[in-house]
């Protein structure tokens, strides 16, 4: 079974099949790395005891975003290619809502373009996040940006390269 490179949905994330999926874009022996990102629900935000999350997103716009920012990410670092899955739906402690795998022919560029795909991901990407703790729940976030926006993308760039 191929792995899509860019993916939205509710299975369990399993970043071997992204790193694979990433890498079967190049010529063998191309890539001089593979930088992969794991986004995990935590126990804890803002003092607050969390019990569980709950993702949801607008799949279609979702997909495209991912789309744009793999784009964004290949222009920027030529020959980077990523790979994207988010989850959906609930997330207990410990489970991945998130994974990225980056390939490049050199690491400087693998490192940037992952850390590029969370920040534009968490800019851009219509998908919010719902958090229950012992007391209540709330929404705590979304996609802010508009994903034309010059300096919300030289943002996202700046901080990938620090």
């Amino acid at each position: 079974m191929t792995t899509p490179l860019l993916a939205i949905g509710r299975e369990p994330l399993e970043l071997d099949r992204l790193v694979a999926a990433v890498s079967a874009g190049a010529p063998e022996g191309a890539d001089g790395a593979v930088v992969t990102f794991l986004g995990l629900v935590r126990n804890h935000n803002l003092g607050r005891s969390v019990t569980y999350l709950e993702y949801e997103a607008y799949e279609p716009l979702a997909l495209r975003t991912f789309g744009r920012i793999a784009e964004e990410a290949r222009r920027r670092w030529p020959g980077a290619r990523l790979a994207l899955h988010h989850r959906v739906g609930r997330l207990d402690i410990g489970e991945a809502s998130v994974a990225i795998a980056a390939a490049s022919p050199h690491r400087a560029d693998a490192y940037a373009a992952c850390r590029y795909g969370i920040e534009r991901v968490k800019q851009i990407a219509p998908i919010w996040k719902r958090e229950f703790f012992e007391g209540g729940d709330v929404w705590i976030e979304g996609a802010t940006a508009d994903p034309e926006d010059a300096r919300a993308r030289a943002e996202a760039e700046r901080i990938a390269c620090a």
